[in-house]
C-alpha cells in the first residue's frame, strides 16, 4: 500500500523508489500485484514517463492515504500511552522564517523532546501550502492571507513590507517614499514567478502609474538581497516581522511601505483533520511563547 501511495503522490516510480528506499522494479512489481489482487487497473500510463490514476486508482489512493495517516496517528498514540514523546515533526516555511523565526524555539524544543525527529523544509509560500495540503508536513508557516479557509491556522505576528536601503542612502531619511522615487534606483526583486505575489503587485503599481524601472537583481532570498543592497547594487523589498532582530548586523535602513502594502500576519497552518499528539501541540504552544 505504501509503495502505491508514494508512486501516486509523486507521479513517478523513479521518485517513489528514492523515497521508499526500494528499487524501481520492486515497486513496479508491487503495483502490478496489487492491480491483480484488486482486479482493476490503478494507473494509466501515458507515454514513457507520465502516470495518471484511473478512477479506481483514485479511490484506492484516497483509501491508502487515510489508512497510512491513521497508522501514523496510532503509532504516536501508542507512544503516548507508554509515556514516550516520540515521532516526527515536519515543518515547511520560507528560508527567512526558518532562519530568523524558528532557531531559538527549535533549540528549546529539541532539548525538551529529544526523541522527536525534526525535519525542516525550505520552500516558497505557495509550496508550503501544498505540502500541508498533501500531508507531507505537519505544519507550514506562511502569510495568513494565503492560508486556505479549510485549514486551521494560528496567528504568530505582524509582517510588514519594507524597502531596504543602505545606510546613508538618499531615501534613508524619509518616513514615506513614493513609487516614483523608488523607480529611480536599480531594484532587487523576487523572481518573476507566480509564487511571488508581492512582485506582481509591485509591478502592477508601477504600470498603473506608468513608471519605468530597472531590475538589477532577482533574488528570492532576503539574506542575499540585503547583502547586495548593503554594497550598493540596488534597493530591495522585503517582508519582515518587526519584533525580530532581523538583519540587525547589516548596514541597512528599513523604510515602511504600509501605504502601498497593508501589514499582514505570519501564521502557522495545519490540516483540520489531523489530531495532534502532545509533542506536536507542544511545538505550537512553544512557538506562541507558551
Amino acid at each position: 500500500m505504501a509503495g502505491f501511495y508514494h508512486v501516486a503522490r509523486l507521479g513517478s516510480f523513479t521518485r517513489a523508489a528514492g523515497v521508499t528506499f526500494r528499487t524501481q522494479s520492486a515497486l513496479t512489481q508491487q503495483v502490478k500485484s496489487l492491480e491483480e489482487e484488486l482486479g482493476c487497473q490503478l494507473f494509466e500510463r501515458i507515454g514513457k514517463r507520465k502516470l495518471l490514476l484511473t478512477p479506481a486508482g483514485q479511490k484506492y489512493f484516497e483509501f491508502a492515504e487515510t489508512v497510512l495517516a491513521k497508522y501514523e496517528s496510532l503509532v504516536e498514540d501508542l507512544n503516548e500511552l507508554k509515556g514516550v514523546q516520540k515521532g516526527q515533526l515536519k515543518i515547511a516555511a520560507p528560508f527567512t522564517t526558518l532562519y530568523h523565526f524558528l532557531p531559538h524555539t527549535l533549540e528549546i524544543y529539541a532539548q525538551k523532546y529529544p526523541w522527536v525527529e525534526i525535519s525542516l523544509l525550505d520552500r516558497s509560500q505557495q509550496n508550503v501550502v501544498e505540502l500541508v495540503r498533501n500531508g507531507d508536513v505537519d505544519f507550514g508557516i506562511t502569510l495568513e492571507s494565503i492560508v486556505p479557509k479549510h485549514f486551521s491556522k494560528v496567528r504568530l505576528g505582524t509582517v510588514e513590507s519594507v524597502l531596504l536601503v543602505p545606510v546613508g542612502h538618499l531615501l534613508a531619511g524619509m518616513e514615506r517614499v513614493t513609487l516614483r522615487q523608488i523607480a529611480q534606483y536599480p531594484l532587487i526583486l523576487p523572481p518573476d514567478s507566480s509564487e511571488y505575489a508581492a512582485r506582481r503587485k509591485l509591478e502592477d503599481l508601477f504600470r498603473k502609474d506608468r513608471l519605468e524601472y530597472r531590475i538589477a537583481i532577482e533574488s528570492s532570498n532576503v539574506e542575499l538581497s540585503s547583502l547586495y543592497v548593503e554594497i550598493g547594487l540596488g534597493i530591495s523589498f522585503a517582508t519582515v516581522v518587526r519584533d525580530l532582530p532581523i538583519l540587525t548586523q547589516r548596514k541597512l535602513q528599513f523604510i515602511s511601505l504600509d501605504h502601498y502594502f497593508p501589514p499582514e500576519y505570519l501564521a502557522i497552518m495545519f490540516r483540520k483533520d489531523k489530531v495532534l499528539p502532545a509533542f506536536k501541540s507542544a511545538f505550537v504552544n512553544m512557538i506562541l511563547g507558551g
